[in-house]
């Protein structure tokens, strides 16, 4: 027993203690953060405009080329590894921006709008098409319809989804240290570098990506149940 614990406690202290590498994975942390919620903000905001365009012409017919555009903006961004599009971004489209955190968040932030567009596309199109002639029946033109009939109540429906792919997106920005970027995931590995043991390092790095999931997924359900409780009342 003692010299287990001599040995946890030697384990500790070169990983976190020694030349304050704690510091290594404040940063890390701190970046994969900054990385995962300014990629979800433009994801979110890029999917829901592409989710609007794609149900307006098909119900419609209209902003056929912008339809066009969107399909192929889907069909590029989830046809491809997000390793490669982090790398094309990096080192071919955004040469000019010297600040790799940047870049990621663009790169995560571009490719999860495509899968967010589709799971807004899909839950708009469930949203019964009688709430968006109850809506112009009473004078609101079609935007305002979309923006407070249809889309409250398709956010409920897409909830889950929304948070599966924020999970996935936390998950995704491990790869950002291709970009020199000191992520997370990055940390553990130069830790690892450094102490030539991988047990604590990379089981820590392992163990705060748990906690953050964990922590995305309770904040969910809580959400969920308040969105049930609400249609209930």
């Amino acid at each position: 027993m003692k010299n287990l614990l001599d040995w946890l406690a030697h384990q500790f202290t070169i990983t976190f203690v020694t030349g304050n590498r704690y510091k290594l994975f404040l940063t890390g942390f701190r970046n994969t953060l900054i990385i995962a919620f300014g990629a979800v903000i433009i994801g979110t905001f890029i999917g829901i405009i592409v989710a609007m365009i794609r149900v307006y012409h098909a119900q419609s017919g209209r902003l056929r080329a912008l339809d066009k555009l969107c399909g192929a903006y889907l069909a590029l961004f989830r046809g491809t590894p997000i390793v490669v599009q982090l790398l094309i971004m990096y080192y071919i489209v955004f040469t000019f921006i010297d600040n790799g955190i940047s870049i990621a968040v663009l790169a995560f932030g571009i490719n999860s709008g495509a899968y967010v567009a589709e799971i807004v596309r899909a839950g708009i199109m469930a949203v019964d098409p009688g709430q968006t002639e109850a809506g112009r029946s009473l004078g609101l033109p079609a935007g305002l319809t979309m923006r407070l009939v249809v889309l409250p109540q398709a956010i409920k429906n897409i909830l889950p989804a929304l948070g599966n792919e924020l999970i996935a997106l936390l998950k995704d920005t491990s790869v950002a240290g291709y970009v020199t970027v000191k992520d997370l995931a990055q940390a553990g590995e130069n830790v690892r570098t450094l102490t030539a043991e991988p047990y604590f390092s990379l089981l820590f790095v392992a163990a705060v990506y748990f906690v953050l999931v964990m922590g995305i997924t309770k904040i969910l359900r809580v959400a969920e149940r308040r969105l049930a409780k609400s249609d209930r009342n």
